[in-house]
C-alpha cells in the first residue's frame, strides 16, 4: 500500500514516518483492496497537552474512509486511528461478502 505522510508546521523524524508505514500495512491484513493512505500529522498551537492530531484518510475502491484521532504523541494518535480504520475495513468487507 501506498502510504503519504504530510507533516503540517513541523518537519517529521524517520523513525515516525517508518512508525506510521508500519502501521498502516498493518491494515492490509483486514481489507487486502486498500489502494493508498493519506496521513496527516498536526501540531496545534494550544496549552492543551493533547495537541497531536493524526488524520487518516483510507483509499479502497468505491470508498475513502477518514478518520481524525488527537492524542498527546503522534504515535499514540496514530494507533488509535489505525484501530478505527481496522474496525471499519472489517465491518465493510464483512458487507460485501455478504453480498455475494
Amino acid at each position: 500500500m501506498k502510504v503519504s505522510v504530510h507533516a503540517v508546521n513541523f518537519t517529521v523524524d524517520k523513525k515516525l514516518v517508518d512508525f506510521v508505514q508500519e502501521r498502516m500495512d498493518k491494515l492490509e491484513k483486514y481489507y487486502d483492496k486498500v489502494v493508498s493512505a493519506d496521513v496527516f500529522l498536526k501540531v496545534e498551537k494550544t496549552s492543551d497537552k493533547e495537541n497531536k492530531i493524526a488524520e487518516v484518510k483510507i483509499n479502497v475502491p468505491g470508498d475513502d474512509f477518514l478518520v481524525k484521532k488527537q492524542c498527546k504523541t503522534f504515535e499514540e494518535a496514530v494507533e488509535l486511528s489505525a484501530e478505527s480504520l481496522q474496525r471499519m475495513l472489517v465491518k465493510r468487507k464483512e458487507k460485501i461478502s455478504s453480498h455475494i
